[in-house]
């Protein structure tokens, strides 16, 4: 029991960071020691495993897809998020700019400590870093704030976002925010929208046993590839964060970034510029304070 009861904690931390664009819940579980029990744990759902659920033998099951580790952590993770849920809602209404810019500098400085696992630059990593700064941006430039809340794109939100848990350096919210639904899901949670996130949560499920065998294989057989492409996303996704935008005068709902002078002359309200500067330096340096520790947790 206390062995669980220490991992459901780590989930507890897990989850603080998947809720927060630009701290990867993979990165927590490395340095908490449970990163790679965590993918073996995923990968043996397969269907070995479920044969034995087929079978009735439950205990057989549970066993083999070591569901005590499993639980431990999911449930920590999941009291974290909705714990953290109401109080991000408020700061996106009532502190817009501030919350942008302490995202601005996480993802920023994920960012560039995910580039420095590049060991050796050939033009496969280079093509790969300009390929997801190109996505990226694109996503966010033309993807309208809201996307649609169709069942079917909360489906696919909750399988992509998950990848994230399993992907060290890159978070679920990015992911979320990078689809236009990081708002959207924080309010259900809140507002514990059930349907809402037990489709989500279905999404999730299939994503965690359809991809964590690929994933774990791209990353064995293409490691450095993989993370110059994560990298480009999160660099291309930074137009998203951005604080100050306006309303496109061509599409209707397509917002793009603004200077902060050029935000306080048409919206006519005060940029924050200081707040902003505070919260981005603080992003950054909780990102700095947890790669440090991650580095002495390796050593």
């Amino acid at each position: 029991m206390k062995k669980y009861l220490f991992t459901a904690i780590k989930g507890i931390a897990m989850g603080a960071a998947d809720v927060i664009p630009g701290v990867s819940g993979g990165t927590i579980a490395f340095m908490t020691g449970i990163y790679a029990e965590l993918i073996s744990s995923l990968k043996s759902i397969d269907h070995k495993s479920i044969k034995w659920l087929f079978k009735g033998d439950i205990g057989r099951f549970w066993k083999e897809i070591n569901g005590n580790f499993l639980v431990s952590v999911f449930s920590g993770v999941l009291v974290s998020i909705f714990t953290l849920a109401r109080l991000m809602q408020y700061l996106l209404i009532n502190h817009p700019i501030p919350l942008w810019s302490f995202f601005l500098g996480l993802i920023a400085a994920s960012a560039i400590f995910i580039l420095r696992d590049v060991k050796k630059w050939k033009t496969g990593h280079i093509t790969a870093l300009l390929a997801g700064v190109a996505i990226a941006s694109w996503i966010s430039l033309v993807s309208p704030t809201e996307t649609t809340d169709a069942w079917w794109f909360i489906f696919v939100c909750g399988m992509v976002a998950i990848c994230a848990m399993i992907l060290p350096g890159i978070s679920g919210s990015f992911i979320l925010l990078l689809m236009g639904k990081y708002a959207f899901m924080i309010v259900a949670i809140k507002e514990f929208n059930i349907p809402v996130m037990l489709v989500f949560i279905a999404g999730a499920a299939i994503g965690l046993i359809a991809f964590s065998h690929f994933l774990s294989w791209l990353l064995k057989k293409y490691y450095e590839q993989t993370i110059a492409l994560l990298a480009g996303f999160m660099i291309g996704s930074l137009v998203k964060v951005w604080p100050w935008k306006a309303e496109s005068l061509v599409y209707e709902g397509i917002f793009h970034p603004v200077l902060p002078s050029h935000y306080k002359t048409i919206t006519e309200t005060n940029p924050q510029l200081m707040w902003a500067l505070l919260f981005a330096t603080i992003g950054i340096a909780i990102v700095f304070a947890i790669e440090i520790i991650a580095k002495s947790v390796r050593k």
